[in-house]
């Protein structure tokens, strides 16, 4: 297998609709080409995937979701060609489960594209810097390994589904099976995580104090 770039996988992706570890074990398979990743996914079972290319999903919906009381909050907008698909029942089934694994998981991007150069190099530096000295020699094979745990942990469509107990779907394979599904590319666009009291410094009260002070007026 080769090493692909976030780049030849986010293509593929825009092209064939499918999952992104898909993309990645596809582009893998076939060295990075481009067209023998298509051919290789539709000989995975995928068999309609060369018919979504250049198909724009622009309908679908903003999924909500209040959790814990109403203590966090999430909305999503997830996005299919067809008004159709996007008022099924399986597609706001899909919406729901995505925004409750969101509450759940607190992902801080989509996908890894999202994440800026400049975080990937601080990451870099932080996990080089953890290094041990006997470690030198494998350093960069290390780093590559953990940045794709960093990827798997804050990028929503490389999360493990928390809804299946045991299962290593990720949000991104079961988006994909929802696409086969329907015949339709099906995509997360974004999505916005509230959680009551998040970013404000809590100020902690001393009673005791208070209290005393009062007690001494």
């Amino acid at each position: 297998m080769s090493a692909v770039n976030a780049k030849q996988v986010k293509e593929l992706r825009e092209i064939t609709g499918a999952g992104m570890m898909d993309c990645k074990s596809a582009l893998s398979e076939t060295g990075g080409d481009l067209d023998k990743a298509i051919d290789f996914l539709r000989k995975k079972g995928l068999k309609n995937v060369e018919k979504r290319s250049g198909k724009v999903a622009a309908e679908g919906s903003v999924v909500s979701y209040i959790h814990a009381g109403g203590r966090i909050g999430v909305m999503l907008e997830l996005n299919c060609e067809t008004d159709f698909v996007g008022k099924g029942e399986d597609f706001v089934d899909l919406g729901r489960r995505i925004a409750m694994h969101i509450a759940w998981s607190n992902p801080k991007v989509v996908s890894r594209e999202e994440i800026s150069a400049a975080d990937i190099d601080r990451e870099t530096e932080v996990l080089r810097a953890q290094l041990k000295p006997e470690q030198g020699k494998m350093a960069d094979k290390i780093i590559s390994g953990k940045l794709e745990k960093y990827y798997s942990e804050v990028c929503l469509l490389e999360q493990v589904d928390a809804q299946e107990e045991g299962s290593k779907k990720s949000i991104g394979d079961i988006v994909n099976e929802m696409s086969m599904k329907v015949g339709e590319k099906i995509t997360v666009r974004r999505f916005s995580r509230y959680e009551v009291g998040e970013g404000i410094e809590k100020q902690v009260v001393d009673y005791a104090a208070e209290v005393a002070e009062a007690a001494q007026v």
